[in-house]
């Protein structure tokens, strides 16, 4: 940490103090904003963290379907996003109008919702989930009863084979997620023989590393999709000592920190969200300083969008 950006990060704390408010950063922050938070994690995490904090003040470092979450889930609390423009291009897959025209078309489905969803999307959710809960959240729904899963077709496609529950998957993705293609993960076991994989189930590769892996004992041993929780608690546990990983790149940072004396490596390079590194130390203390880019959710729309999300948060 260089000493202008020491400055910096001692000025958000005191600024943070002064609030009384709580910094939550996502794992693919840049490095100073996840070393500046008082939590960093998933999105479940965050989720859980934002629900029970006795803060005034919510800071949420990601992006805005995170922020807005906070919002339903802690509607007496004040929720800043340090940019507003740090969107997500999953969420922006799929809006209220197509998912109520899904729902028609589907009378009596039980609709599952990725977190990374709008507001108005998780309010016709009937649960929502994230990476690290989705399986549970599968498996919780009636067996007789049809799914409706949305957004992300990798994430769906890896949640069918998980569970062997057939569900019907809105073809939408992540563009940082879907850009890692199984080439990387040949290209990574050809560098690094051996290697432990560990890959996020909204990987372009997800399904096809579970098929092989499923055929090939050596890459059974050393595969795992994972959450990005998942990947910081399996890598801290795990006797190996050197990982492959697929995700968007901010994990290595914790990753790194979680497990100094391991090492790792982005499966590759280019999975780099340019929304999540909108958000900025500087942008970051201005918030806080000037209490500005409030998120704020209509209480009619949060209080429909809440039980999809506390199902969520209640299911671990």
């Amino acid at each position: 940490m260089t000493e202008p950006t020491t400055g910096l990060h001692d000025e958000v704390r005191t600024l943070a103090a002064a609030r009384n408010a709580v910094i939550l950063a996502h794992n693919y922050q840049v490095p100073e904003v996840q070393d500046v938070a008082d939590f960093v994690g998933d999105s479940l995490g965050l989720s859980q963290q934002a629900a029970r904090t006795e803060a005034d003040v919510i800071v949420f470092a990601g992006v805005h379907f995170m922020a807005e979450t906070a919002a339903i889930l802690a509607p007496d609390k004040t929720v800043l996003i340090p940019d507003l423009d740090a969107g997500c291009s999953l969420a922006a897959s799929i809006d209220a109008d197509a998912l109520q025209r899904w729902r028609d078309e589907n009378p009596g489905a039980v609709v599952v919702s990725y977190v990374n969803t709008t507001a108005e999307v998780k309010a016709l959710s009937d649960y929502c989930c994230t990476s690290g809960n989705a399986r549970k959240v599968i498996e919780a729904v009636p067996a007789d009863r049809d799914i409706l899963f949305l957004p992300d077709m990798f994430l769906g496609a890896y949640l069918e084979r998980v569970t062997g529950r057939k569900m019907k998957i809105w073809p939408g993705e992540c563009h940082v997620h879907a850009g890692i293609r199984p080439a990387d993960i040949s290209k990574a076991m050809e560098e690094r023989p051996g290697v432990d994989l560990l890959i996020h189930p909204e990987c372009g590769c997800a399904s096809q590393c579970m098929y092989a892996a499923a055929h090939d004992e050596r890459l059974a041993r050393t595969t795992h999709v994972l959450s990005t929780e998942g990947m910081v608690q399996f890598a801290r546990r795990s006797p190996r000592d050197e990982f492959a990983v697929a995700t968007e790149t901010g994990i290595l940072h914790r990753l790194h920190k979680e497990a100094p004396d391991k090492r790792f490596y982005a499966m590759s390079e280019r999975a780099v969200c340019r929304y999540m590194k909108m958000i900025t130390l500087e942008k970051t203390r201005d918030a806080l300083r000037d209490m500005r880019h409030r998120v704020d959710v209509a209480p009619e729309l949060a209080e429909r969008a809440r039980g999809a999300i506390q199902r969520m948060v209640e299911i671990t």
